[in-house]
């Protein structure tokens, strides 16, 4: 198992337009967690301009699959993302 970081970089007015969608994105990434490949994720708040979200799997494929069902993604909330391999010195 891998870790890799998923950096979300949303659209300026992003706060006011993800409450229609924050409810099945909530729904597909608890989904994700409770399988265990999402660990963490959140937003950053001062300003709220991107989103780091942690999975641990076996292969990146699986984010992939997670960005293409995404509705944050699908209606243009997000203007790019990022997969990255982390490296974990400290910690499980």
């Amino acid at each position: 198992m891998n870790y890799y970081v998923l950096i979300y970089h949303y659209i300026d007015d992003y706060m006011t337009r993800r409450g229609q969608f924050r409810e099945e994105h909530l729904k597909l990434a608890n989904a994700s967690n409770q399988r265990g490949e999402m660990i963490l994720a959140g937003a950053f708040s001062d300003p709220p301009d991107k989103a780091l979200l942690i999975f641990h799997v076996a292969d990146k494929s699986i984010i992939e699959e997670f960005i293409k069902n995404d509705p944050y993604v699908n209606n243009g909330l997000v203007t790019k993302w990022e997969i990255r391999p982390w490296t974990v010195v400290i910690g499980n």
